[in-house]
């Protein structure tokens, strides 16, 4: 076990490399992704042969089915991981850009430019492909990361780290830039390195990114819960509704933007609920219902206030009818967690209404809540999905590892000169 001190040197050791990448050229940033690509499609056996070690060490250890969804990582996704990771070295250099460019006073003039966090530690369960996703971000944005994967991912992680610090070795960007580690004493130290860790990111369960930010002082980026929802509505189109709720609910069920519940309009619900039934039956989706859905669907199990609450993560949706429009923004703002929420209808006035009053990160219109997500965005990857108010909102890519400062660049001027009797007046010229 690592101890507290050499912790410690791990996150100076994590900064320093980053202050040395935080000028590096985008070229050698690009560089080094693609060198890191490489290397990690060199080592797929290794690592597809860890994963599997990991999946079955899981399973002997009674892993809860969506945790297992998400741990496993055959080939398919792997290379869907490494093409995101090549994703970011297209995508614009997020360090250097010039945001304000203004005039203070002849020879006196003031930049507002973007610049990297710094280092971010990044905590997370059975993700081993988050180490790809969030190591290139970090790269193509000038920060350090030091992982921490659960204990059940432990052996993918470290092929994955290791391939990752192999690749760089040969680039311009420190090896020292991509940390991992690997116990639970870890996560509660990593997590008390405020002076050190400029941004903690959470990926896993509700209960575990609730854990986080109730743990440490430093700031978080994350979503405690993924409670989705589809609303069809009166003026749906009901083939379209169908397809899209399938979609939503089983074509990836552990995801954090698969759908949760089902609200239905009174006025369409006779005819849209047996059309989806045997399609949600055919996927073995469990479905709970209130007492008007199971009037139509006797077959169902009963939904209780728990189910409204809850992100299953699984083959399993609730579903309740509602009675106007109104209703189902009143339910989705009450028990939503400010994910993503989708409306199917083919009413372009209730779509406005709806996308302007449910409050979320994502609210999407006659499309599946699956397409919330960094890469289908075009971010490339993404460091994780956060659902506060303030930004970066949603999923979050480079724009949420960057922050930015001012520079300001005179020739002998001093605040005196603008202040008192005789006080010269400031020119405030934008230059660009």
């Amino acid at each position: 076990m690592i101890t507290e001190i050499s912790l410690i040197e791990i996150a100076k050791t994590t900064r320093q490399a980053a202050q040395k990448s935080a000028i590096l050229s985008t070229k050698a940033k690009n560089e080094a992704i693609e060198a890191v690509a490489q290397a990690l499609e060199k080592t797929t056996p290794k690592i597809i042969t860890a994963n599997q070690l990991d999946c079955r060490i899981a399973e002997t250890d009674g892993i809860a089915k969506p945790l297992y969804n998400r741990l496993k990582m055959d080939e398919n996704k792997l290379k869907g991981a490494i093409a995101g990771l090549r994703n970011v070295a297209t995508l614009p250099d997020p360090v250097g850009t010039v945001q304000i460019h203004r005039e203070l006073d002849t020879g006196l003039t003031l930049k507002r430019i973007t610049c990297p966090l710094g280092v971010v530690g990044v905590v997370f369960e059975a993700r081993p492909d988050a180490v790809i996703q969030i190591s290139a971000l970090a790269i193509k944005s000038g920060n350090g990361v030091i992982l921490k994967g659960g204990k059940e991912a432990i052996n993918s992680c470290q092929e994955l780290v290791t391939a990752i610090r192999h690749g760089l070795s040969k680039t311009s960007v420190n090896p020292d830039t991509v940390q991992l580690l690997t116990t639970r004493e870890e996560t509660m130290e990593l997590l008390k390195l405020d002076e050190y860790i400029d941004l903690i990111i959470p990926r896993g369960s509700n209960s575990f990114v609730k854990f986080v930010q109730e743990n440490t002082q430093i700031p978080v980026l994350g979503h405690a819960e993924g409670i989705c929802h589809i609303y069809v509505d009166k003026f749906a189109d009901i083939p379209k509704a169908v397809k899209i709720t399938t979609d939503a609910k089983t074509q990836y069920p552990a995801a954090c933007n698969a759908a949760e519940t089902l609200l239905v309009h009174t006025d369409i619900a006779t005819k849209f609920l047996p059309e989806i039934l045997p399609k949600l039956e055919k996927s073995q989706v469990e479905l709970r219902g209130d007492t008007a859905t199971k009037h139509i669907l006797p077959s169902i199990k009963v939904a209780t206030d728990t189910d409204w609450a809850t992100e299953y993560s699984d083959l399993i949706l609730s579903i309740k009818i509602v009675n106007s429009l109104e209703e189902a923004i009143a339910h989705i703002n009450t028990y939503g967690s400010r994910h993503t929420d989708a409306i199917i209808t083919e009413d372009s006035k209730t779509a406005e209404i709806f996308l302007a009053q449910i409050d979320a990160a994502g609210v999407f219109h006659n499309c599946s809540t699956r397409f919330s997500d960094g890469f289908r965005y075009g971010f490339g990857a993404e460091v994780g999905i956060s659902t506060q108010k303030m930004p970066p909102r949603g999923p979050v890519g480079l724009e949420g590892l960057v922050t930015y400062k001012y520079q300001i660049f005179g020739d002998g001027h001093i605040a005196a000169t603008y202040s008192g009797e005789n006080a010269k007046l400031f020119t405030h010229r934008d230059l660009c």
